[in-house]
């Protein structure tokens, strides 16, 4: 099944379930967004593959992307808008046009992960709870924060995309776990990341306090 939906081009990937925050300020984009609220219906994030995210010609972006729905929306002056939308589900474009609309227009269809052997999956999920919990508790002791896990998604798909979106790796990075097909690698690659980062991020705790005696902020 296809269906029309206004693309956004930014210099950033949306996961499902995770949020994006955007000050509006081009005419385009104010024309799309007021669209998008007057008609309650989502629009497309997908990162820039070649061009500039404001002004000029209409970025080229890569072909799977996630949809967005807006949640909240503050008015600016000179029709410039702040929004908090949340990813939705993936999206595969299958031809885009700019003519009849000032942004890009795309033909998508949905991109559904495969979900392998459920047992399996639910396996892996409370292994990369375990890991996001370590991870982020490691980073948040240096600062004397806490982690609330009772927040973290309960499916294991939705919580690989979140701790995808936490990640601080590039956006191309990031791109390639956004278009990998099926849960069970999503998770091996994840999964993959965060035992490296921990490793990273513990070797820098070690060596700032053994040379200050004290906890360091690693960001």
């Amino acid at each position: 099944m296809t269906t029309e939906l206004p693309l956004f081009p930014l210099n950033t990937v949306l996961f499902p379930g995770a949020p994006i925050h955007l000050h509006i300020f081009e005419e385009r984009y104010k024309h799309m967004i007021h669209m998008c609220l007057d008609e309650q219906r989502p629009f497309g994030v997908v990162l820039i593959r070649r061009g500039a995210e404001a002004s000029g010609p209409l970025a080229e972006p890569h072909t799977v992307g996630c949809s967005a729905m807006i949640i909240h929306s503050q008015r600016l002056e000179q029709g410039r808008m702040n929004i908090v939308a949340i990813g939705q589900q993936r999206f595969r474009i299958l031809s885009m046009d700019s003519r009849a609309f000032p942004y890009l227009m795309g033909v998508v269809q949905p991109f559904p992960i495969e979900p392998g052997d459920p047992l399996e999956i639910a396996r892996r999920g409370d292994h990369l709870r375990r890991q996001v919990t370590r991870f982020v508790q490691t980073q948040l002791k240096a600062v004397g924060q806490v982690l609330d896990v009772t927040n973290l998604p309960e499916d294991p798909v939705e919580l690989a995309h979140l701790a995808a979106s936490v990640l601080q790796i590039s956006a191309e990075q990031k791109q390639q776990l956004l278009q990998i097909v099926r849960a069970d690698d999503l998770m091996d690659r994840v999964q993959s990341i965060y035992r490296r980062e921990q490793a990273l991020t513990e070797s820098l705790l070690s060596h700032g306090e053994r040379e200050s005696g004290l906890p360091f902020s690693i960001n």
